[in-house]
């Protein structure tokens, strides 16, 4: 793995915090040369790029340049009745998971592979939760859909579990029965961690013969 990212040139898209934050890192340690965007860039270090914005993702991407490899973690949660929606917030999920991407894919030129995030809620519905759902559920049509548009580039998405990447944290002292109640309801008896993620992200990147796929990483929960 290292011998395949060494020297690469990596952007990760929401790589400020989280899954992004450690996806970043890894990649980083195996030798990549790697940028991380944000919205709003908390130094100068981090490039500019908003996924609602084309204007902004084409200046982004003049301002880059070539990459080998692209990583999206970008995603927007938004949950409440169907009576209740509001627009405007579901918009901002799509532009993350959906039309995002598709301007990343317009404006990059990317060299090797592109990598997006779905999620479980695609194929697991419940009330409330239409909007995940349906954003992720595209993003998996997506990597199907841009595989074959972008060619020989390599396109694939990861639809994780639940996983203790710190978005479950704010439950505070719920937290550790909501994990072990998941846990329970996986086939290997356990939730996922960051590792668990980094380690598919650094093998979807370097699999030579693996496009168009989403890699559902969710202990076997169905």
């Amino acid at each position: 793995m290292t011998a395949t990212l060494a020297n690469s040139t990596v952007l990760v898209v929401g790589g400020t915090h989280r899954l992004g934050a450690a996806i970043a890192a890894a990649v980083e340690a195996e030798g990549a040369h790697v940028t991380v965007s944000s919205h709003a860039p908390r130094d100068e270090t981090m490039l500019r790029l908003d996924l609602r914005d084309e204007a902004s993702v084409q200046a982004a991407a003049r301002q880059i340049g070539p990459i080998d490899h692209l990583i999206s973690t970008a995603g927007m949660s938004y949950s409440a009745p169907i009576r209740e929606m509001e627009l405007s917030r579901v918009q901002e999920a799509i532009a993350a998971k959906v039309t995002g991407p598709l301007l990343l894919a317009k404006h990059f030129e990317i060299r090797r592979s592109l990598t997006l995030f779905s999620g479980q809620v695609a194929w697991r519905p419940a009330s409330g939760s239409y909007t995940t759902g349906i954003t992720n559920g595209a993003v998996a049509f997506a990597a199907q859909q841009l595989a074959a548009e972008l060619a020989p580039v390599r396109v694939n998405a990861i639809a994780p579990g639940i996983i203790d990447s710190g978005l479950w944290d704010a439950r505070g002292a719920e937290k550790e029965a909501f994990l072990t109640a998941a846990a329970s309801r996986t086939l290997v008896g356990t939730t996922g961690t960051v590792d668990d993620i980094v380690d598919a992200v650094l093998w979807i990147m370097s699999a030579r013969f693996f496009t168009g796929e989403t890699l559902r990483l969710d202990g076997g929960r169905r």
